[in-house]
């Protein structure tokens, strides 16, 4: 999807799939709801437990992202979303659904209830951080919410981090590698082994003296273990990126040329020109809708005089008259006293 255009395009299966911790931008998306943050605001304080550790402890056997915690750690809001975007740690996306909903089940609720509101109908969540294959999604679904989500200011600056630093913990990076390459700004990586390689991206696009934000999805990539899945989910993404620059370019749509007529009462003319061509970003196949609005010049027109508008994709050209109309004559005034 490019924001303001419309969707260029999707292929493959549309039947939902697992989809990792692609699952933790829906998780962020629900906290960042139920507890917005502004500018540079920390937010509250998270305690970690007895219970947190436990968790934690837990899941280490089987290997997951995770970042480690002690009993009486304290990590603020910000900081949690930040362990839960970057190193995708699943032990915070568990601690962040405790303390918003209570306990787990009622937090995968709420996210499943954030899934129906944004009309991803192929979505459905049973944890907060995408561990279990039973999380499942479609691409386009993950697209949807990737667009509402980068709405968030702090959202979109935490995405776009290559690292972070946190209590206790340091420095903690990104799994995500292709940020700042070819415009991208986020937003989530996820792999599993029923899942594949995934990423929900963001780009900034550049045409037409305009900057557009590009949203996309890409899932199921194969591969032997998270390096080998990512990296190909990546090479796809990339391609992806330099097929849209490559098509998506600014078309002339309405030349600097007479495109109608102004008639007044007596019969005198003067053609109607755009002041200048009328040039909006597409791609071929794209259909834009175009507005023209008229306005009533009076008995007659001026060269010059701005007769209407025509727009298009938030571009607006005025239309103006090319020559001044002719006066009226004699027995045509003669005509109207009488």
């Amino acid at each position: 999807m490019i924001e303001g255009l419309g969707r260029l395009g999707g292929k493959g299966s549309d039947k939902p799939a697992p989809i990792g911790s692609v699952a933790k931008v829906m998780t962020a998306y629900v906290i960042l709801q139920s507890h917005p943050l502004e500018g540079d605001e920390e937010g509250p304080t998270l305690t970690v437990t007895a219970a947190d550790v436990a968790d934690f402890t837990s899941r280490i056997a089987s290997n997951q992202s995770l970042v480690p915690v002690v009993v009486g750690q304290q990590l603020t809001q910000r900081d949690a979303l930040e362990a839960l975007m970057l190193p995708s740690a699943n032990n915070i996306a568990h601690q962040l659904a405790v303390w918003d909903g209570g306990d787990e089940a009622s937090f995968v609720a709420k996210m499943n209830a954030a899934a129906d509101e944004l009309g991803m109908d192929d979505t459905e969540y049973s944890d907060p951080s995408g561990y279990l294959p039973t999380t499942v999604s479609t691409a386009a679904d993950q697209v949807k919410l990737g667009r509402a989500a980068i709405r968030s200011e702090v959202f979109a600056e935490i995405v776009a981090r290559t690292e972070a630093t946190i209590p206790r913990n340091g420095t903690i990076r990104n799994y995500n590698d292709l940020l700042g390459k070819q415009g991208v700004f986020g937003i989530k990586t996820g792999s599993t082994t029923e899942a594949g390689g995934n990423l929900l991206f963001a780009a900034k696009l550049s045409a037409g003296g305009r900057t557009y934000t590009v949203v996309g999805a890409v899932f199921n990539q194969p591969g032997t273990g998270t390096p080998q899945q990512l990296a190909r989910v990546n090479t796809v993404v990339r391609k992806l990126l330099s097929a849209v620059r490559s098509t998506v370019k600014e078309h002339e749509l309405l030349a600097a040329q007479p495109v109608g007529t102004v008639t007044t009462a007596w019969g005198s003319t003067a053609s109607v020109t755009p002041v200048t061509s009328l040039k909006v970003v597409g791609w071929p196949g794209l259909a834009i809708p175009v507005e023209v609005t008229t306005s009533a010049p009076g008995p007659g027109v001026t060269s010059g005089q701005v007769v209407g508008a025509v727009q298009a994709s938030g571009v607006r050209v005025d239309l103006a008259a090319d020559r001044a109309t002719a006066e009226p004559g004699l027995w045509w005034r003669l005509k109207r006293l009488g």
